[in-house]
């Protein structure tokens, strides 16, 4: 399989210098990364390439083939063309990959492979060291799979390891986001029960200060954040657990005295029924699907995934890999969509990232 390679020599921008006037010509490209190649990911990023109107041209890091496989499925007429660097010419009528590990043959559909773990972590490596040295003005990542990941070997349960891991930052925290809701989370990726066990009062301080730090990142100057209880009614008053009176509300308090308009602890079952009717801006939930849940239910269509803590910015849709859909052209790419345009807003907005 043949494609266009472009010269490694253009460059799009005048100059390096961070304080140069924006233009569309000079800014610097988002990079997408592929996810995992077995995957809805490739769908959604070529369907999404198609419905872009921004710019710059975004750049594509992953394998040549498994993009050129997913514009044959969604019927994309771009033509996939291979660059040599990130600062090459990108033509905005194809599909500008920098290629990521060694060429490969794309992996069957819907299947758990090490070969397509490690493809999918070599786009997100490859991505998080271009954005590290100013070559790109964000990451938008396509849904990865964690079995895939461990079956090459990888010990990383997701993406936000990943970027803790590489991308330069001593702690981040994830900010899930859509029109009407948004919420930071104390603890991520481990079970219910070692869950419990992390909470403390650096943990809930930590995840106050991510909140503020990524509603101010929405544009929101000074923002009102709900901290959600962990037991039901947020204890009773420590009738149904005492995690609220020794752990949560110290930790609200000594958020207030840095200057946070913070509040809480809130039950988790009414919390974000309030925030929707624009009483807060953003929640601290406590683990996992306390925080998901909500957002989610309103449309994994509109909800994206914001990395907060890094140096660089990262965003990506609120879904998974759908293996059970990948390679049927059913996939949507809206929430990639809304991924690539909330990066491209806070890349313009974020000072020495505007230009090259």
């Amino acid at each position: 399989m043949d494609f266009h390679t472009a010269g490694s020599g253009e460059r799009t921008g005048k100059d390096n210098h961070p304080d140069a006037q924006s233009d569309p010509k000079d800014l610097l490209p988002l990079a997408l990364t592929m996810g995992d190649p077995a995957g809805i990911g490739p769908e959604i990023l070529v369907r999404a390439l198609d419905q872009w109107d921004g710019e710059p041209t975004p750049l594509v890091i992953g394998q040549p083939r498994v993009i050129e496989r997913a514009a044959h499925v969604v019927r994309c007429q771009r033509p996939v063309r291979l660059i040599a660097q990130p600062e090459s010419e990108r033509d905005p009528a194809s599909i500008n990959v920098l290629m990521a590990g060694k060429s490969q043959e794309a992996p069957a559909f819907g299947m758990v492979s090490a070969a397509a773990g490690q493809a999918a972590y070599d786009a997100i490596t490859i991505a998080i060291d271009l954005a590290r040295s100013g070559r790109v003005c964000g990451i938008v990542t396509a849904p990865i799979n964690k079995a895939a990941l461990a079956a090459a070997g990888l010990p990383y349960p997701g993406h936000t390891e990943i970027l803790a891991s590489h991308g330069g930052a001593s702690d981040v925290a994830m900010m899930l986001a859509n029109d009407v809701l948004r919420t930071v989370l104390v603890t991520i990726h481990c079970s219910l029960r070692d869950a419990i066990d992390r909470i403390d009062i650096e943990a809930e301080l930590r995840a106050i200060r991510f909140a503020d730090q990524g509603a101010r990142a929405f544009g929101i100057e000074k923002p009102r954040i709900a901290v959600a209880g962990l037991n039901p009614h947020a204890g009773e008053n420590g009738l149904f657990g005492t995690e609220e009176i020794a752990i949560i509300a110290p930790a609200i308090k000594a958020a207030r005295a840095e200057g946070l308009d913070v509040s809480g602890p809130w039950p988790g079952d009414t919390v974000f029924m309030q925030a929707r009717m624009g009483r807060f801006d953003i929640v601290v939930a406590q683990y996992h699907d306390q925080g998901l849940i909500p957002v989610k239910y309103l449309g994994l269509e509109n909800g994206v995934n914001v990395t907060l803590g890094l140096p660089f910015i990262r965003t990506s849709p609120d879904h998974g890999t759908g293996f059970d859909i990948a390679g049927k052209a059913i996939a949507d790419p809206a929430s990639f969509l809304t991924a690539m345009r909330i990066a491209d807003t806070m890349a313009r907005g974020r000072p020495g990232l505007k230009t090259t």
